[in-house]
């Protein structure tokens, strides 16, 4: 801090816009929280009512609508703020800011965090052409009322929050949603955690 003045945020532009990108310190209620192992608790903490997985398909198996679909529902959730979004660096994929600063995460994992809207998290990284793409693989509220994680290896995204997103998610047809315990194994039936 220069002149005991407050620093001012990191930010990059896109879309004819200035975007605030996250830091480390706007991550840590989730890394202070999701020791490695199979449970849930490894890709989120353990404060929300409820969790599930939702199952990743297949490039050519409907990702785009099924994206579309579980953003709606998180919009639903929480649609008068902006939201996190993490893009994990994996060197293969757009992580969108590719000068932006890193946060950390689980097994040291880089991702570039930035402030955006729902609009963002369907737009950005949509390129199918990647195994990772569409969207971000680290998703929240400023309110911190929910939370979305795909981690690196996995073909299913974690989620946490209050019971009535995750009732709405395992009403949908086209997701494939699963209701996991705190302390269960959070793999689905059929797939293998790496």
């Amino acid at each position: 801090m220069v002149g005991g003045g407050a620093v001012p945020p990191v930010t990059r532009w896109r879309d004819g816009r200035e975007w605030r990108i996250g830091s480390d310190a706007d991550v840590a209620w989730i890394r202070d929280s999701t020791p490695p192992g199979l449970s849930i608790t490894s890709a989120i903490p353990p404060v929300f009512p409820s969790y599930a997985t939702v199952l990743v398909p297949n490039k050519d198996e409907g990702r785009a609508a099924d994206l579309d679909v579980l953003l709606r529902l998180l919009g639903e959730q929480s649609p008068d703020q902006p939201w996190w979004l993490g893009y994990l660096e994996t060197g293969a994929d757009d992580v969108v800011f590719a000068d932006a600063p890193r946060v950390t995460l689980y097994a040291d994992w880089r991702y570039v965090l930035v402030q955006a809207t729902p609009a963002e998290a369907g737009r950005w990284r949509a390129d199918l052409g990647s195994w990772r793409a569409p969207g971000p693989d680290l998703v929240f509220p400023a309110d911190h009322s929910w939370l979305v994680s795909w981690l690196w290896d996995d073909d299913w995204r974690c989620v946490g929050g209050p019971a009535a997103l995750v009732g709405r998610l395992l009403d949908q047809p086209l997701l494939q949603v699963r209701r996991v315990g705190l302390h269960e194994d959070a793999t689905p039936p059929g797939h293998v955690a790496r």
